[in-house]
């Protein structure tokens, strides 16, 4: 598949970001305690600084955003209903905005996202739906089929196998498109730490989703990250 170029550059900053906490190599041994899914919520309802809301609208559009874009651009209209989960500032979202994609939805455990958002990009608040609430518990209020296009940018692979769930859910709310960019550089179940409080759980993306009735039509293995493209079944 050939994706082509929106023209999105990725933002340089006086100091170079600190490695994404979903790219770095971590100890594969966890630390010596265990959290479960309502501590990963509330860590990341609180998060600030590094890898919080404010951080992400500070570097703004990246590749990513870029080739979110293209894969939309060659699967789906630009009045196609989008949802992000775990949109954080809305920085991928913001670039879709700014390439005629005008039906779009974000949701983010963060309350601080939606305030970041609106000050970063008033223009996509003003225009786009956005909630603050865990991936989860908004999923389950979502009628069938209400999304074109369903992506996660790095936000699935911390959520908690106690809600492994809510990926059929996310099945089910798509209409056509499910987009998964994941760190998937260890064996499925197998764990790691961004820190003491956050956990990366590996998966098999495709499994996960062939599973809950989606088709894999197209992957991209990254340096950090693999890009999964799944379609709904005629």
């Amino acid at each position: 598949m050939a994706y082509r170029s929106s023209g999105w550059l990725l933002r340089l900053s006086v100091e170079p970001p600190s490695p994404h906490p979903s790219r770095q190599n971590f100890p594969s041994s966890p630390p010596d305690f265990t959290v479960d899914s309502t501590d990963i919520r509330d860590e990341w309802a609180e998060r600030s600084g590094e890898y919080s809301p404010a951080y992400y609208a500070y570097y703004g559009a990246d590749e990513t955003s870029e080739l979110v874009q293209s894969i939309l651009a060659e699967h789906v209209e630009e009045d196609a209903a989008v949802l992000e989960v775990g949109c954080s500032s809305g920085r991928h979202l913001a670039a879709l905005a700014e390439a005629g994609y005008s039906d779009l939805t974000g949701v983010d455990i963060n309350g601080d996202a939606l305030d970041v958002l609106a000050e970063t990009y008033p223009d996509l608040a003003a225009t786009g739906s956005f909630h603050a609430i865990a991936i989860e518990e908004f999923v389950t209020d979502v009628a069938d089929d209400t999304y074109d296009v369903v992506f996660s940018v790095e936000t699935l692979q911390h959520l908690h196998p106690d809600v492994d769930w809510a990926f059929e859910e996310l099945a089910r709310i798509v209409d056509d498109l499910l987009i998964t960019v994941e760190n998937e550089g260890g064996d499925p179940g197998e764990v790691n730490y961004v820190d003491d409080n956050v956990p990366l759980y590996y998966r098999d993306w495709n499994a996960v989703f062939t599973d809950c009735g989606l088709t894999e039509v197209d992957s991209i293995d990254g340096k950090r990250d693999t890009v999964r493209i799944f379609q709904v079944p005629e």
